[in-house]
């Protein structure tokens, strides 16, 4: 059964094997990144076509005898201030994926930072109030490597202002880390609280 260093505990937690023995699934892995990276992109981005730009009402020239090509608007894509042919309208990115695929690229990305022993427990009972020495103290005695993700629970504020000011280092409400912020990070540091939220998603439908 895998397990974690608890940070200046000098013990071990024990990992739930389900969640945290998944072999690597490659392929999920990527689309399950691909669909997180999709879902963020805004989708903003706005042209206007011929019918929404200003002007156009007359027609420049005469259809014949000017000894030039044709026009009926100067509103044209073909015209400098005319409107744009194929341009970006706003649109959504997002795309499925399947419920168990999602679980299942979610255990391989825990599995692979457990199986690496890149996965750290911290407990955040010894934050009574924010102190950045403390947190930065913990990590330097951890020695992972950077960038590291730190996942806690909505209600640990004092370790999330601990943390967040470590250069490299990336703090995040566990409800919202998704697999690609666990494959972006060398490594993962998680509460209490955050890995039993973690473990629970990524053992849903898992038998």
């Amino acid at each position: 059964m895998p397990d974690a260093p608890v940070l200046g505990a000098g013990k071990t937690v024990k990992l739930d094997e389900a969640a945290f023995s998944e072999s690597f699934h490659g392929a999920l892995v990527h689309q399950s990144v691909r669909a997180e990276q999709a879902a963020r992109r805004r989708g903003t981005a706005a042209t206007k076509t011929r019918g929404m730009v200003s002007g156009g009402g007359a027609k420049p020239w005469r259809q014949k005898g000017t000894g030039r090509a044709r026009a009926g608007s100067n509103r044209s894509p073909i015209w400098t201030g005319g409107g744009i042919a194929f341009g970006p309208h706003p649109r959504s990115y997002a795309f499925k994926v399947n419920r168990k695929e999602r679980r299942a690229a979610l255990r391989s990305a825990l599995s692979l930072h457990a199986g690496r022993e890149s996965l750290g427990i911290v407990d955040t009972v010894s934050f009574k109030e924010p102190k950045t020495s403390h947190a930065a103290a913990m990590l330097e005695n951890w020695d992972q490597p950077l960038p590291t993700l730190v996942a806690l629970a909505s209600g640990e504020r004092a370790a999330a202002l601990s943390f967040r000011n470590l250069a490299g280092v990336a703090v995040k409400n566990a409800e919202d880390v998704g697999v690609a912020d666990l494959l972006a990070a060398a490594s993962v540091l998680l509460s209490n609280d955050a890995l039993a939220s973690l473990t629970a998603r990524a053992r849903a439908g898992s038998s």
